[in-house]
């Protein structure tokens, strides 16, 4: 078999979210395999791989084809012990470190219902994610989906004066934004200052392609010069506008998929599921190669 990429809705989003078949990427790529998926991330976006059984090491040699690897400290746990060895993994789980879920006032647990808000991973971070690849290892027996929002669509839906208002903005994003939207504040102050504000530009053009995008997540609670209030609103409009169904695919994760996606072209978010069931994901996340503001600049 050769590596093939089909839309998985070919009909209603023909350029968003594709399909790849025809390669085990559980082993080495080779040079033409690793930039035929990069390709496909520059049309889809979003990438489904099935049947991909991996390990944590093997995910780390997979995603290293992409670039430079961030370590996984945008959780409560960073700097503490914690249940996946590699620090450049990320334990998107409902496990605690004796591998037993977690109680549904659990701290850790409280902070993760973050994801179910749209966001756009390592937004947080002064230089934020490039490619998030997240592989099912265990999954609950209903619900837990992940939904994507393609933000090049949204951007182009946009009308020319949003556009020309939204073009030159700057967000500060933080954690410290987007828990508190679900209530959490139970904050150290180590982690108050490991999550301070960072800036992002609110309009991004995408290096390969060319397309601008929005560049929104929940972690967004504050735009330069504007009131907050003002600059909430404005942004929870965007949100609105970005997240409608027509721009959205919904992963309905089977065990060992491998889904792939460009947090420079979307936003994503994750679904309830029964919180006594395990839902065991580990992610890898490749860093772009320099800030939203240098890349405007």
């Amino acid at each position: 078999m050769t590596l093939s990429i089909k839309p998985i809705d070919p009909v209603s989003r023909p350029f968003f979210a594709g399909e790849v078949s025809g390669i085990d990427i559980t082993r080495p790529l080779s040079r033409e395999e690793a930039a035929a998926i990069d390709a496909g991330m520059d049309q889809y976006g979003v990438l489904v791989f099935h049947g991909q059984r991996f390990t944590d090491e093997t995910q780390l040699a997979f995603s290293r084809n992409f670039g430079e690897l961030e370590q996984a400290s945008g959780d409560l746990n960073w700097g503490k012990a914690r249940r996946i060895e590699s620090p450049l993994v990320n334990d998107i789980s409902n496990l605690d470190n004796d591998n037993q879920v977690m109680a549904r006032d659990n701290r850790r647990r409280l902070f993760s219902l973050g994801n179910r808000l749209w966001h756009s991973d390592s937004s947080f971070k002064a230089v934020p994610a490039k490619y998030s690849l997240l592989s099912a290892r265990v999954i609950p027996s209903a619900g837990g989906n992940t939904e994507f929002a393609d933000m090049r669509q949204a951007y182009d839906d946009l009308d020319e004066e949003t556009k020309a208002e939204c073009e030159d903005l700057v967000c500060e994003h933080s954690q410290l934004y987007s828990r508190a939207m679900i209530g959490f504040s139970d904050f150290t102050d180590e982690d108050r200052i490991r999550f301070k504000p960072v800036l992002q530009r609110l309009v991004r053009r995408h290096p390969s392609t060319g397309r601008k995008s929005l560049f929104l997540a929940s972690h967004a609670g504050a735009i330069v010069g504007w009131p907050v209030p003002e600059a909430r609103a404005f942004l929870r409009d965007l949100t609105e506008h970005a997240t409608q169904r027509k721009y959205v695919y919904a992963h309905e994760w089977k065990q060992w998929d491998l889904v792939m996606w460009d947090n420079r072209a979307t936003m994503h978010r994750a679904r309830p599921f029964d919180p006594k069931e395990v839902r065991d994901m580990h992610r890898t996340t490749v860093a772009c190669e320099r800030s939203t503001m240098a890349e405007a600049a």
